[in-house]
């Protein structure tokens, strides 16, 4: 079952439950997948899917930094309340350790040796954590592994 029609049967069980906060999140993420595929002119592909709800789950992290420099407690619980809602439609995320073991073999499969192949590891490490791990903290661990 794609993500799509996932959402499409968690949209309808909220709409029962009438769940205001899924609702309105679901709504939103289904219209970024749809205003995706408009503009991609073809059904999305599961890693495109993907790529979407990461976005959106990027902004709402943004959003929930911005909100607790600014001491706005109101919009942090409302930031936070989404976030969770957004990370069910995410896949598994890896733990740091993880992480770390792929970065270090993508290290050997380019023959990166120090500082000046961040760009290289990054392009090829990214495809195959795409989805499962924070962009943040590949390029931490990308960084700390070449230093």
């Amino acid at each position: 079952m794609s993500l799509t029609e996932t959402l499409n049967g968690d949209l309808k069980a909220a709409m029962k439950a009438r769940d205001k906060q899924s609702l309105s999140v679901l709504r939103m993420l289904k219209s970024a997948l749809m205003n995706e595929k408009i503009n991609a002119g073809h059904d999305l592909t599961a890693d495109e899917e993907v790529s979407v709800i990461s976005r959106e789950l990027k902004q709402r992290r943004e959003s929930l930094s911005e909100f607790e420099k600014a001491g706005r407690q109101d919009l942090v619980d409302g930031v936070q309340a989404e976030i969770v809602i957004v990370e069910k439609y995410m896949p598994k995320q890896l733990s740091d350790d993880e992480v770390k073991q792929i970065v270090a073999a993508t290290i050997k499969q380019v023959g990166a040796t120090g500082k000046g192949d961040f760009g290289k590891v990054m392009g090829a490490v990214m495809p195959k954590l795409k989805g499962q791990a924070d962009g943040k903290l590949i390029n931490q661990t990308v960084k700390s592994l070449l230093n």
